[in-house]
């Protein structure tokens, strides 16, 4: 079996625009830890269960999670592989932000060590040249 690394910009969006909302993010941990139906989902919402349904679809639009028929229930599922492969991604943001940090520490470090001495010809408490009082 290949399992792909690489998400797509859309991919990228579609995945990161899910996860921008609360309700969307505790529906996924929830169905990280077992499988549940739309309407069980719905029961702890403050809201419609069509508005949890279109929650659901966004989720799946990402593939962050599976949904599958059972007689008439609809049971949704976290899909594990499209978990990696966002969690991959944000790592790959880290370390990409890890570095420019640490290069910026040693810029900085290396600043601090090389103080500019004052110019020998001027006096710091005269003005400046080519002024006139």
């Amino acid at each position: 079996m290949v399992v792909r690394n690489e998400l797509s910009d859309e991919q990228t969006d579609r995945v990161f625009q899910a996860l921008a909302a609360s309700t969307r993010r505790d529906i996924l941990r929830r169905t990280i830890a077992r499988e549940q139906s739309v309407s069980e989902l719905a029961r702890d919402y403050d809201m419609s269960f069509a508005a949890v349904q279109k929650h659901v679809a966004v989720l799946e639009a990402a593939e962050l999670i599976v949904k599958r028929a059972e007689g008439r229930e609809r049971l949704v599922r976290a899909n594990p592989e499209m978990i990696t492969r966002a969690r991959v991604l944000l790592a790959r943001y880290e370390d990409l932000w890890r570095s420019r940090i640490s290069r910026l520490d040693d810029l900085l470090a290396e600043d601090s060590g090389t103080d500019a001495e004052p110019d020998s010809d001027s006096d710091p408490g005269s003005a400046p040249r080519g002024s006139t009082d």
